[in-house]
């Protein structure tokens, strides 16, 4: 089993140890602070031989420690391995040196990612569009102007204009993503809804809500990357 499994089977065995609602109660419990077997019972309302029992599935799936008390060593206190827990955590899914949102007309979706991302990573971003538009669009302004980003600066820029080939591309929308450079591998596809088709604040709104929640996902798992001989120039938001 290569390393990547090996991790992926750990990971899975401490999800099924917190399958069971009492053992994820104990767990709950015991991130406050360390307890006896005893009184997590009675906290939890749980007869003896079932906190036994679920005890030892948290133990074995190394989510908890027993320690002996100092004062009574007939005491036994678990605590909770914080370790493990953090084991279960997405994992950095990505590297990447910059981000380049993209959409068709560059004139909403990606701008508005971009300035999102700006807020939510110390990842660089930019934007840029597949065929651009002259300017863009005022309901994105409207926007970005409500969750008080600033579009001051924004302007359309082409892919070809913007991207390198270390980038990290993420196509907002579906006419995009199928037609971004075939050399550039690092991708990703959201399938957001054009609002300019609706052209309405409330589909713009919707936009940038499904944009915020995906980037809230993403920001986390993408861990910087320094690649030799890739300066970067441009860390603005487009």
């Amino acid at each position: 089993m290569n390393i990547e499994r090996f991790i992926l089977a750990e990971r899975a065995r401490i999800h099924a140890a917190l399958g069971d609602p009492a053992r994820l109660a104990i767990v709950d419990t015991l991130v406050s602070g360390d307890a006896a077997p005893g009184e997590l019972g009675t906290a939890l309302d749980l007869p003896t031989n079932l906190v036994a029992h679920h005890l030892k599935v948290l133990e074995e799936a190394g989510l908890i420690v027993r320690t002996r008390s100092e004062s009574d060593r007939r005491r036994t206190y678990v605590r909770l391995e914080p370790a493990a827990l953090a084991a279960i955590a997405t994992p950095a899914l990505l590297a990447a040196k910059r981000v380049v949102f993209v959409c068709t007309q560059n004139s909403a979706r990606s701008q508005l990612a971009a300035a999102i991302w700006s807020r939510r990573s110390h990842v660089p971003v930019v934007s840029a569009g597949t065929q651009p538009a002259e300017r863009v669009h005022p309901r994105a302004l409207k926007v970005a102007r409500r969750h008080d980003l600033d579009p001051t600066d924004w302007h359309t820029a082409h892919l070809s204009e913007v991207v390198r080939r270390d980038d990290l591309l993420i196509a907002v929308c579906d006419n995009a993503h199928e037609h971004l450079p075939p050399e550039q591998r690092a991708r990703l596809h959201w399938s957001v809804p054009d609002p300019a088709q609706v052209d309405t604040d409330a589909a713009f709104e919707a936009a940038y809500t499904e944009l915020a929640d995906r980037i809230d996902r993403l920001a986390p798992a993408l861990s910087p990357a320094s690649l030799p001989g890739a300066a970067d120039t441009t860390g603005s938001t487009r």
